[in-house]
């Protein structure tokens, strides 16, 4: 997976980064006078260029009271500007990497990468070369939106370095704008498979429950009550099959928080199998025995980071129109753990 929320200090204005996109709701004070929509939000936002706006009003990503606007609307007081931008401001210089990608599809307008495990998506502190943007800006050097130096061209939503699967990367501004509001919106359609501690009570279920960096260690996420810290977090799982000891579960996101899963699952007892942040890398179900120990150790040597992969993804194609729906196998490590395991469990009844 998001970094800390992108705030802007004016009582009448909301504003938070969600996946690799800004959202500003703006309402227009009292005693200002007519005037036209770009032009007002360039003069409130002024970290964000003409150029921008345009591409958000073109795409549709720019409402006054609900209802899409164009930038010759003249706002006026009481008006609520709800804008939607592509990614927010970066902070270093990208230089090209030669580094191969696992590509799913492409076309004119987006790509879409099953990502290994071990990757960074995008250059951040104590990680500037070898991430997914080093070689996607490889790739598309010729591209206008790969040429200039931000360090997050294309990207719409993010996954964790150490979990594997399915990004789409837009090739263009428009494309960039549409699919970041499917993503605003939660329209699109996510699922990810995980193997967890424990036997789940249900074969399905919801998760939910505000997420928010913990107040104890900021590099982690935590689960908080409704109320303000915190952003409101939904995950529906389905337990896939029960090996003994662990679960292999399949999630579907209806929101795109940081650590979603991963602080979901330990929040209800349940962490993500060998998740070092979150508990997940210890033995916390099964037996005392000895040859137990060895065989749980042996599984976090075959599968070293934790237990998920995002599977599949589907959206409406920004150009086309039509839905769209991409799939992945799970990578080798995580299915020869997960074979590991029902080799274990394979005729024990001493396991639950």
């Amino acid at each position: 997976m998001l970094e800390d929320d992108f705030q802007i200090d004016d009582v009448n204005e909301e504003s938070e980064q969600s996946e690799l996109y800004e959202h500003h709701r703006l309402v227009i004070e009292p005693g200002q006078k007519m005037l036209r929509l770009d032009k007002y939000l360039v003069s409130r936002l002024p970290s964000t260029s003409r150029n921008r706006i345009q591409n958000a009003s073109e795409a549709g990503n720019i409402l006054v009271n609900g209802i899409s606007a164009k930038n010759s609307y003249k706002v006026k007081p009481g008006d609520v500007v709800s804008i939607v931008l592509s990614y927010p401001k970066s902070e270093f210089e990208l230089v090209p990497e030669n580094i191969p990608l696992d590509i799913v599809y492409e076309d004119d307008d987006l790509i879409l990468v099953n990502k290994k495990a071990g990757m960074v998506v995008h250059p951040a502190f104590g990680h500037f070369e070898g991430t997914l943007v080093h070689a996607l800006a490889y790739r598309f050097q010729n591209l206008p939106m790969f040429e200039g130096k931000d360090v997050r061209p294309g990207l719409i939503h993010r996954i964790d370095k150490d979990t594997s699967g399915i990004l789409v990367i837009a090739k263009s501004d428009i494309a960039l704008n549409k699919l970041a509001r499917q993503f605003f919106d939660h329209s699109c359609k996510r699922s990810y498979q995980a193997l967890v501690w424990g036997n789940l009570s249900k074969a399905e279920g919801t998760i939910t429950g505000n997420i928010g960096r913990s107040l104890k260690n900021r590099k982690v996420m935590d689960v908080f009550p409704d109320g303000d810290y915190g952003k409101e977090a939904i995950t529906h799982y389905k337990v896939l099959e029960r090996l003994g000891y662990v679960n292999l579960i399949e999630c579907r996101l209806e929101t795109g928080r940081t650590h979603q899963i991963r602080v979901h699952f330990k929040h209800i007892g349940h962490p993500l199998f060998n998740d070092a942040d979150y508990g997940g890398d210890r033995i916390l179900k099964g037996t005392t025995f000895t040859k137990y120990k060895q065989f749980v150790e042996n599984c976090f040597k075959i599968l070293p980071r934790q237990a998920l992969h995002a599977k599949s993804l589907g959206f409406i194609h920004p150009v086309t129109g039509k839905e769209v729906f991409f799939d992945s196998e799970l990578p080798q490590d995580m299915q020869n753990c997960i074979d590991k395991w029902r080799n274990y469990t394979a005729g024990r009844e001493d396991v639950e």
